[in-house]
């Protein structure tokens, strides 16, 4: 799993890469500014932002990225004690919450659930039906006992959905969160990925929603 922190206290920041990088994918950012130059080139399976750093606090820097539709899952780490801030924080679309000071393990298990919320296991088979499974790592359907290999996109595509159930996912959406900068596709090439996903899984899993974009179900 893919993590990216935002966090401006030096002394914490060693520590917290130290200890994470034991067992996940972690990239640093001092700032906001580096947070988007990491996201012009990788994509990241979870936030986790300090509200208070350098410049564009925490908060700030969740509402752009919520409203140019990144519905990366993000914990926010804080020093605040009261609920204004609390409430703030999941209003603008974080999926969960530690204050300072917080033991190192405590994150580990947020994150963990975080992980297991949001279907980002790394080697674990998430079931579509009785009969499907699919298994976002090998890029593998397991359909009645036998392995279909399906491309990368698809896969991403597909996961993406399984994350965001019964919620629609406009074509803009899709390309923010799976697709590089440099490499823009049209809505037919969109088109063509879900109808190759709906060959494999039956065509009532993905459903269109005319004129806003994809449900799955």
């Amino acid at each position: 799993m893919k993590i990216l922190l935002m966090e401006d206290d030096a002394v914490l920041s060693d520590i917290l890469l130290d200890y994470l990088r034991e067992s996940w994918d972690v990239d640093y950012a001092y700032s906001s500014d580096d947070v988007y130059k990491f996201l012009d080139k990788t994509k990241y399976d979870l936030f986790i932002f300090d509200i208070n750093v350098t410049g564009q606090s925490g908060l700030e820097l969740l509402r752009e990225l919520r409203e140019y539709n990144n519905t990366t899952p993000t914990i926010i780490i804080t020093a605040y004690t009261d609920t204004k801030h609390l409430q703030k924080a999941f209003d603008l679309g974080a999926h969960d919450y530690i204050k300072k000071p917080f033991e190192l393990e405590e994150l580990n298990a947020r994150i963990k659930n975080t992980q297991k919320i949001f279907h980002l296991q790394d080697n674990q088979n998430i079931f579509i039906s009785d009969s499907i499974s699919f298994n976002p790592s090998t890029r593998e359907l397991i359909k009645n006992s036998k392995t279909i290999s399906i491309s990368s996109k698809d896969a991403k595509i597909l996961h993406y959905l399984i994350k965001n159930p019964s919620r629609v996912i406009s074509n803009e959406e899709l390309i923010q969160n799976i697709w590089d900068y440099d490499n823009i596709p049209s809505d037919a090439t969109i088109r063509s990925h879900i109808r190759t996903l709906r060959d494999d899984l039956g065509k009532d899993k993905i459903q269109t929603v005319r004129g806003e974009g994809y449900k799955y179900e």
